[in-house]
């Protein structure tokens, strides 16, 4: 069953949301050659917990921390650690909040340094292919037409576009249905309704879409060791346009 939000709940979930964002602004700030990964992870539980939120991914499954941190050709789920960002890495940052009892979650890639022009084309296309498959994100469409125009944005530009992982509703859990892959062809899945919350989340590669999951369980690489970024925010489904929850009151 997909759930449908009040606007009192989406409201909840917009507030989750704008911790979310600012989580992602604060990161980007520290993001910088020889900065460790826990370092991130720690800012990001710290600043989380003083808005009075809960990281929604610590202990999610026993995963061990508050963000993943997926660098260079890992595609999610990377644990924090005390390996150092280098320059012309790039490093993807996923992260939930939990507040009140509502969930928000959203997930950019961001360049370490100075990036080559290929790693830095694949993160504005997995950005892009976002935007294009919430053109599609209206009351009335199939679910698949947001996933086919993700995959035809992601491969017109000579990437792929991973089949393992997918979007997903979200509310008061992480993840609810429905489940939302960033591939496939248009015209199926349920009519989208006012009031359904999506987490749409392209993960694109440079190579190929295949993956493999390392031995510890969670960090996903693709399987040529080429580079994959993530894209990721909580929407709303409305009446009209959809409304980004992850986002700051900045913008």
């Amino acid at each position: 069953m997909i759930n449908i939000r009040s606007r009192q709940e989406i409201e909840q979930m917009r507030q989750a949301g704008i911790i979310v964002a600012e989580v992602h602004g604060l990161l980007e700030k520290m993001i910088r050659p020889g900065v460790t990964t826990i370092e991130l992870d720690e800012a990001a539980e710290a600043h989380i917990r003083a808005k009075g939120g809960e990281p929604a991914f610590k202990g999610y499954g026993g995963f061990p921390a508050s963000i993943c941190s997926s660098v260079n050709q890992q595609v999610v789920h990377g644990i924090p650690g005390n390996v150092q960002l280098v320059e012309g890495d790039i490093i993807s940052i996923d992260t939930g909040v939990q507040l009140n009892g509502y969930y928000a979650d959203a997930a950019k890639t961001f360049p370490v340094g100075n990036i080559s022009a290929q790693a830095q084309r694949l993160i504005d296309i997995t950005r892009k292919s976002f935007y294009e498959g919430i053109k599609f994100a209206r009351e009335g469409q199939r679910l698949s037409d947001i996933s086919h125009a993700i995959q035809e944005c992601a491969e017109r530009e000579g990437f792929s576009v991973v089949r393992n992982y997918v979007g997903h509703g979200i509310g008061t859990a992480m993840h609810e249905e429905p489940q939302i892959p960033n591939y496939g062809q248009p015209g199926k899945g349920p009519r989208l309704k006012a009031g359904m919350v999506l987490a749409i989340e392209p993960m694109i590669n440079e190579g190929t879409y295949h993956v493999k999951v390392l031995s510890d369980g969670w960090t996903v690489i693709t399987m040529d060791s080429k580079n994959s970024a993530h894209y990721e925010h909580t929407l709303a489904i409305t009446e009209g346009d959809p409304e980004i929850l992850t986002v700051s009151n900045a913008g």
